[in-house]
């Protein structure tokens, strides 16, 4: 490797780019279903936004996690990086539903090249500097919480921005004659985004270094894909922890799924109008990004406390489901007690999914080698979302109450119970692949 990064230049290159690539689209949170209202789409074709961005994510997700581990890690990331970049500026200037269609759908791409290259990265860098055995939980819940944090930063910034642009007619006049007309205040924090892209796309090549992989032609990269998602989706089969890493991301898709299908009425509920209710789930999607990244800050202590990554585990998605058995139980009351209450189970939900998360990935790299990393990372983001979507569309047929959030209870209590049996061998005793080919490490 050009350079020979050590573990402490790894885990800070590794931060920076989860922190660059998550912050441009935390810009986007608060402010987007309202851009797209501003620019006179209907809340139909919002939805419909919405689902391209979806689809785009669900159909490219593994075949982009294979191009990854065939071609390279940086690679994909500066892919990633540069489809955002025209993303946000169709999102920001974009006055057609088809620009925004194309917006949408290009960042859904973005989002499937990004899944998994950058962690991906630097497990291998640790792990080529310092052998299997290294220690992988704190540089991943560093990760994890400098993307959590960038959201969270993102997302205020992104909702005040408009507000005091507002305020300055004659900035938002200027760039508006600059653009013919198609900027808005809404539109800045998009085209702020587009700008940091840049910054994030030049720090990616600057900064990641990856070994030289094998030359091969175009025709033997497409042929290498599909083998490569194909290991990927038996990883599951073949490997128990894998499975129960697979099992909690679809739990975590789908509590996380609920929370944010059901808090933005419970928030209009509480302040009596639509508008004042989204202002209270931004600050509250904003204070859980917040404990998200606070919990996974916690994950190599909690880990050091239960004495093993797999306890660990389970104390972080038991104080998820005690959050949402506290939303279950303040469901139908109003009072300060209640809204207390309600507010601590908001953030245990992120707390203990936001702690898990760097174990579960700890544990999944022990048990998968560099060829198949960021498939298995793939495979793990498609489970969350495809349950996610499926726990989204059970809940909202449901009676209203607290059947749903019991619902999203009992998935997470359901992954808690597996990881609670014992798994077999200790999780530092990987034994090598039975052959180079070979993508997931046998328990």
């Amino acid at each position: 490797m050009r350079g020979r990064l050590d573990e402490t230049a790894a885990r800070r290159c590794f931060v920076t780019v989860s922190a660059l690539f998550w912050l441009p689209l935390g810009l986007t949170v608060a402010p987007l279903v309202l851009l797209f209202t501003e620019r006179g789409m209907s809340l139909t074709a919002i939805a419909g936004f919405v689902a391209a961005h979806s689809i785009t994510v669900a159909i490219l997700e593994l075949p982009t996690g294979g191009l990854s581990d065939v071609v390279g890690r940086r690679v994909v990331l500066v892919a990633a990086g540069v489809l955002n970049l025209f993303a946000l500026l169709l999102q920001g200037l974009g006055t057609t539903a088809w620009e925004l269609t194309s917006a949408m759908a290009l960042m859904g791409a973005a989002r499937a090249l990004s899944t998994g290259p950058a962690e991906a990265w630097y497990v291998d860098t640790v792990h080529e500097r310092f052998g299997r055995d290294a220690e992988l939980r704190t540089g991943l819940a560093r990760g994890e919480t400098a993307a959590a944090a960038a959201l969270a930063v993102g997302t205020l910034l992104g909702g005040a921005l408009p507000w005091v642009l507002a305020r300055y007619p004659d900035v938002v006049s200027s760039l508006d004659q600059a653009t013919a007309g198609r900027v808005l205040p809404l539109s800045v924090p998009s085209l702020l985004g587009a700008v940091l892209e840049i910054a994030f796309v030049g720090y990616v090549l600057t900064a990641l270094h990856e070994p030289a992989r094998p030359q091969t032609t175009m025709s033997q990269t497409l042929r290498d894909i599909p083998c490569t998602v194909a290991e990927g989706l038996r990883l599951g089969g073949r490997d128990t922890l894998i499975r129960r890493v697979l099992l909690s991301a679809a739990a975590a898709g789908s509590a996380l799924a609920i929370l944010e299908l059901l808090t933005p009425g419970r928030a209009a509920d509480l302040t009596g109008a639509a508008a004042s209710g989204a202002v209270l789930f931004a600050a509250l999607a904003c204070a859980g990004f917040v404990t998200s990244a606070l919990g996974s800050q916690l994950a190599p202590v909690l880990a050091r406390l239960a004495g093993s990554g797999e306890r660990a585990i389970v104390m972080a998605l038991g104080a998820s489901a005690v959050g949402l058995l506290l939303l279950a139980a303040t469901v139908t009351s109003d009072g300060a007690v209640a809204m207390v209450a309600a507010a601590m189970g908001y953030g245990l939900v992120y707390l203990g999914l936001g702690a898990a998360g760097p174990s579960e990935n700890d544990l999944l790299h022990r048990r998968v080698d560099s060829s198949g990393r960021a498939t298995a990372l793939s495979v793990q983001s498609l489970v969350l979302q495809i349950m996610g979507a499926l726990a989204g569309v059970t809940a909202a047929v449901l009676p209203v109450g607290p059947l749903p959030w019991l619902l999203a209870a009992g998935v997470l209590v359901t992954a808690l119970l597996v990881w609670a049996r014992p798994s077999g061998p200790p999780e530092r005793q990987v034994p090598a692949a039975t052959d180079g080919a070979s993508h997931a490490r046998r328990p």
